[in-house]
């Protein structure tokens, strides 16, 4: 163990001397699903840890439920990061707790679907649901997750519920890691509450306890090598009002080091420290559930701002369905959106009277949203481009294209069956429908870039796992191909989409992570 003092706080820009050096067992770059928890699960085992996060510190204290303010805090570029072709909107975390702050706490185990895919038709081994299932167990009562209750309906909830059923589709209510939740509806805007079991207030606090130390401000810089082995990482302190580096920097000495810097970002962090070269698979086979969206108009107010986002969601169509060889339906989740009035009036399509028009009725409206689960030959990738920058590259292939109409169809089907006056599809062309009637509407619907208004904030794969360095990035002990001391732990791992939000299966795969990186250290005393 290192000798060297602890915090039992947060440190802060103004905490570093420059030029300072600090020890460690296992540094991990990343404060969200995945490196909290491995934080915490690591000091449970009484392992000296220092977690780095670029984004500030953001408790309740500094929080205000306004959707400006908050978008600048937590979000990665103020929520305002695309896709290559400007297609889709990219949603991530630039905070202590990571993406886990603005999330809506939706809380889902890995379907067992996907776990026996990325076995048998990726060979993965040791995250099966009989080793995955100790981890969900300890999570979900640490996480206080449970199924959303009935004072957690809110009005556009309740609407959906009883159109599925009437439907015939198969629901759910959605499991939520909340504790005293008093519906504020500001879920995408931090908690004010601390009612929402986000990794800032439940893995964090009890790694610092247990000797973890938190670095906010601390982006990780370049990684200092010696052969196979990492010895150091550079940190460039961060000035969170500038929005820029404060000159400051300090060094971590460790035993380890562990990217955890989300699916957006640690395939491009490792492609920066020029990795690509010895692992061609860097920054491929990249999915983000992207979301397609519809608004409903109804007679009575729904106030979808209020409560939480989803407490009931629609699997009916969560797997893909062919005849034959064709598709058929389906590959998506379904469930109630929630957007704050501004971000409504920005992903309300249309200028000048159409949009007044839907934003005069603003407490009528509804919405919905679909999860897409990424196609396994249409994926993306994660790039390094030559001015340094990263470039996320999608490229919403044929059989994407025709799920995504598809989800959007059902969206209407829907919405009409919960009592919607009228639908607008969110996209550039503001399409309206009146009635089921009207889904002819719907052959002219452009699926191209900026076509349709999209958010992805599900990112995965990037740092696929697996046993050949030429198509994977690291092996299932989630160690780096080619290096004794570098691991991964988040949902870049992932060999395919998780379907579904994949918080839980992030934290639940750093439990294995922690194992092996405690075997790792154990080999080295």
């Amino acid at each position: 163990m290192s000798s060297s003092p602890k915090l039992e706080r947060i440190y802060a820009a103004k905490d570093y001397l420059d030029g300072k050096q600090y020890t460690t067992q296992v540094c991990i770059i990343g404060s969200g699903c995945g490196g909290a928890t491995l934080a915490k699960r690591l000091t449970d085992f009484g392992i000296d840890v220092i977690v780095l996060e670029q984004g500030g510190h953001y408790p309740a204290s500094k929080m205000d439920q306004r959707e400006l303010n908050m978008a600048g805090k937590l979000y990665a570029e103020r929520g305002f990061s695309a896709a290559s072709d400007n297609s889709t909107v990219l949603l991530s975390g630039n905070n202590i707790g990571g993406a886990s702050v603005h999330y809506w706490a939706d809380s889902y185990r890995t379907p067992l679907d996907k776990l026996q895919s990325w076995e048998q038709d990726y060979g993965m081994k040791g995250h099966t649901l009989s080793d995955l299932t100790p981890a969900f167990d300890a999570i979900e009562k640490s996480l206080n997750i449970h199924p959303a209750t009935d004072n957690n309906f809110n009005a556009v909830n309740q609407k959906l519920q009883a159109a599925t059923e009437s439907l015939n589709w198969h629901g759910h209510r959605v499991p939520q890691a909340r504790k005293n939740c008093v519906g504020s509806g500001h879920c995408m805007q931090g908690c004010l509450y601390d009612a929402k079991q986000s990794q800032m207030v439940t893995h964090i606090p009890t790694a610092i306890k247990q000797g973890a130390r938190i670095f906010s401000d601390a982006k990780a810089g370049k990684l200092i090598r010696s052969g196979s082995t990492i010895k150091q990482v550079e940190v460039e302190i961060m000035d969170q009002a500038r929005n820029q580096p404060s000159g400051k920097r300090i060094k971590i000495n460790a035993d380890i080091v562990v990217v955890a810097a989300g699916g957006f970002n640690s395939s491009f962090y490792l492609q920066q420290q020029g990795f690509k070269k010895q692992l061609p698979a860097l920054g491929k086979y990249f999915s983000m559930n992207p979301s397609s969206m519809v608004h409903s108009l109804f007679e009575e107010d729904m106030i979808q701002w209020r409560n939480i986002p989803a407490a009931w969601g629609i699997e009916e169509f969560r797997q893909r369905r062919f005849e034959g060889q064709h598709y058929k339906e389906g590959g998506y989740l379904l469930m109630p959106n929630q957007l704050q009035p501004a971000l409504l009036a920005a992903v309300i399509p249309g200028l000048g009277k159409q949009h007044q028009k839907w934003m005069e009725n603003l407490p009528k409206l509804a919405g919905t949203i679909a999860w897409i689960d990424d196609v396994e030959s249409e994926l993306g990738e994660i790039r390094l481009k030559s001015n340094g920058r990263r470039e996320v590259y999608y490229p919403y292939g044929a059989l994407t294209k025709k799920i995504l109409k598809d989800s959007i169809e059902k969206q209407i089907i829907l919405s009409f069956e919960a009592g919607a006056k009228k639908v607008l599809i969110a996209g550039a062309q503001g399409i309206e429908l009146s009635s089921l009637n009207e889904l002819n509407k719907l052959d002219d619907l452009q699926i191209t870039a900026s076509g349709l208004f999209l958010g992805a904030p599900h990112p995965g794969g990037g740092c696929r796992m697996g046993e050949d360095q030429r198509n994977s990035v690291v092996n299932f002990k989630h160690q780096v191909h080619g290096w004794h001391n570098l691991f991964v732990a988040d949902s870049s791992v992932f060999p395919s989409s998780s379907s579904l939000d994949p918080s839980l299966s992030i934290m639940a795969f750093s439990y294995i992570a922690a194992e092996h990186i405690r075997g790792t250290l154990g080999k080295q005393d």
